[in-house]
């Protein structure tokens, strides 16, 4: 049996897992002198969470830190499958199973770090950021042209939209 290309799996792909630290943001932690956490979230990224929303994706959230500005950016995006907190991301992604019904074949995941392989590994479409441990890029069925916190996550979703044929659509409403 061939093994299947990058742009085949995302054929597939009914929902977009994302870790938050190293992916949605370049992994940075900044804290105040009260404690209080800041993090800066790329504007492209999330703009292409709600073109591929509208192009009939599900995104959801998977990171093991707990922060109230993950809960308020997913908010901003629409984003209600949040699961903050997971030391072990894979209780989070059976979860996830259950509560979508979704095969895992019909899942991307896209991380930077270790931490991520559990899920990353049982996924139909494994993508690393450009600045991923070495482990996790070998591991990777696509890797994303920008770094965590840079546009990674707008890469993938314009992946996956050119791969079900939706890309050119949603560019021409802006064209």
């Amino acid at each position: 049996m061939q093994k299947q290309t990058a742009e085949e799996k995302a054929k597939n792909i009914k929902l977009l897992i994302c870790d938050v630290d190293g992916v949605m943001t370049d992994g940075s932690l900044f804290y105040d002198n009260n404690g209080d956490e800041y993090k800066a979230f790329n504007s492209r990224d999330g703009h292409g969470i709600k073109m591929l929303q509208e192009c009939g994706v599900q995104v959801a959230i998977i990171t093991g830190r707990t922060s109230k500005l993950v809960l308020h950016r997913m908010h901003n995006l629409n984003v209600d499958m949040i699961y903050q907190g997971q030391a072990d991301k894979r209780h989070a992604f059976r979860e996830l199973l259950e509560e979508t019904g979704m095969l895992p074949e019909e899942i991307a995941y896209i991380g930077d770090d270790v931490v991520d392989l559990p899920v990353m590994t049982q996924v139909g479409l494994a993508v690393a950021v450009a600045d991923a441990h070495e482990l996790v890029l070998e591991n990777a069925d696509w890797v994303t042209l920008c770094d965590g916190g840079r546009g990674a996550v707008r890469d993938l979703c314009e992946f996956i939209m050119k791969a079900q044929n939706h890309y050119q659509n949603m560019m021409n409403r802006y064209l």
